[in-house]
């Protein structure tokens, strides 16, 4: 069965990207353009790994990070933040919020599917060794 991956983004030329990229994978995806609507989506259903955008209206996506990661249920749940503002410290805040890693946009396609594929696999090895992430 491929990874389902849960894009949050509100910008809807980054979304079709990631999703073309993933899709053309074989990743299913799913998609929701707020932090509360991604949240609501990832306690129905728990994908694989969720990309999340930083900058959202409303809720901003490393709120949002650091609100799931207060459900003992979602621990090993993979974030990754998509930002468009990697400026030095970025990293940092991002990785203190809770986020397993981090893209910079405009997404470089090139390093892109390795990135997923990274995760995805570290995510398999810790499941199969009975670790959490």
């Amino acid at each position: 069965m491929p990874a389902e991956i849960l894009i949050i983004e509100d910008n809807p030329m980054n979304m079709e990207l990631a999703r073309d990229l993933l899709e053309s994978r074989g990743y299913r995806v799913r998609e929701a353009v707020t932090a509360l609507e991604g949240i609501e989506s990832i306690h129905a259903s728990l994908p694989d790994l969720v990309l999340m955008d930083i900058q959202l209206p409303g809720m901003d996506g490393l709120s949002a990070t650091r609100l799931l990661r207060q459900d003992e249920n979602l621990k090993d749940l993979i974030i990754i933040a998509l930002t468009a503002h990697a400026m030095k410290g970025d990293e940092q805040k991002v990785m203190e919020a809770g986020c397993n890693g981090y893209m910079s946009k405009p997404i470089d396609t090139r390093l892109f599917h390795a990135t997923i594929a990274r995760f995805l696999k570290e995510k398999e090895t810790r499941s199969q060794s009975g670790n959490g992430i």
